[in-house]
């Protein structure tokens, strides 16, 4: 049984079309967050948790991701591509891969998410319980702005002032076992169509819950802006009060 995963996926075939006017000549995946691309910020927490190979899955635009990132000797990590000819949404990017390729188990992760996630537990973890997929998640909770009344039979039982509703994102980080490879239909999205149909077929998902780590979705223009707005003030910070030229 392997100790570590040491191969994974980055999804960067996507368009990024919440994200214009931003990726109307720039690739999702190549967007600057201070000086470097969002990419680069996945890379090295890939290498950073044991992860030796990476295969990035690119579309549009993808010859200014391979240009930029070369064979990843730069990075110290090594970089191959899967060019899709057509969108194939987040599972069907895994059709083009063959289990050789990938080894017994491997990693997919969002080329467009920032993450100091602790890929090497999760892997640990996953290794252990060997399910066919291991789905990392981030508990969250939201305030509702109004209180809310509880009706039973046309009469009001309660009231809740402003409740707090607990919940789990999906972060879109997962480690996986190369049998998913055969259950994966073209142009399929996990969350839609891959991991409700494992349910049916009773195949065990494991959860891998860490509310440790940061991480963020920059899938929208809000957030990439504010995700660089962010940066700025931790610059400033520095500069100001710690001496660094950061």
């Amino acid at each position: 049984m392997d100790e570590t995963i040491e191969k994974a996926i980055v999804l960067c075939g996507g368009r990024g079309q919440r994200l214009r006017p931003y990726t109307d000549h720039t690739p999702k995946p190549l967007l600057k967050i201070g000086d470097k691309p969002v990419l680069e910020y996945v890379i090295a927490n890939l290498k950073k948790n044991g992860v030796k190979e990476v295969f990035l899955a690119v579309g549009y635009l993808g010859e200014m991701i391979e240009s930029y990132f070369g064979d990843g000797k730069e990075l110290g990590i090594k970089i191959k591509y899967k060019y899709e000819e057509k969108p194939l949404n987040t599972a069907g990017a895994l059709k083009q891969f063959k289990e050789d390729e990938l080894g017994e188990n491997f990693f997919v992760v969002a080329g467009d998410h920032l993450t100091s996630w602790n890929l090497r537990e999760m892997g640990k973890h996953h290794l252990s319980k060997k399910p066919i997929v291991t789905i990392g998640l981030i508990p969250k909770e939201l305030s509702l702005e109004y209180g809310i009344a509880e009706v039973e039979g046309g009469y009001i039982k309660g009231f809740k002032e402003k409740p707090m509703k607990k919940y789990l994102i999906n972060t879109g980080i997962y480690a996986m076992n190369k049998k998913i490879l055969g259950l994966i239909k073209e142009g399929e999205d996990f969350s839609k169509h891959v991991f409700p149909r494992l349910l049916e077929k009773n195949e065990k998902i494991l959860a891998y819950i860490d509310n440790r780590e940061f991480w963020m979705d920059i899938g929208r223009v809000k957030d990439y802006e504010r995700m660089n707005e962010l940066l700025s003030v931790i610059r400033l910070e520095s500069k100001l009060f710690r001496g660094s030229q950061f």
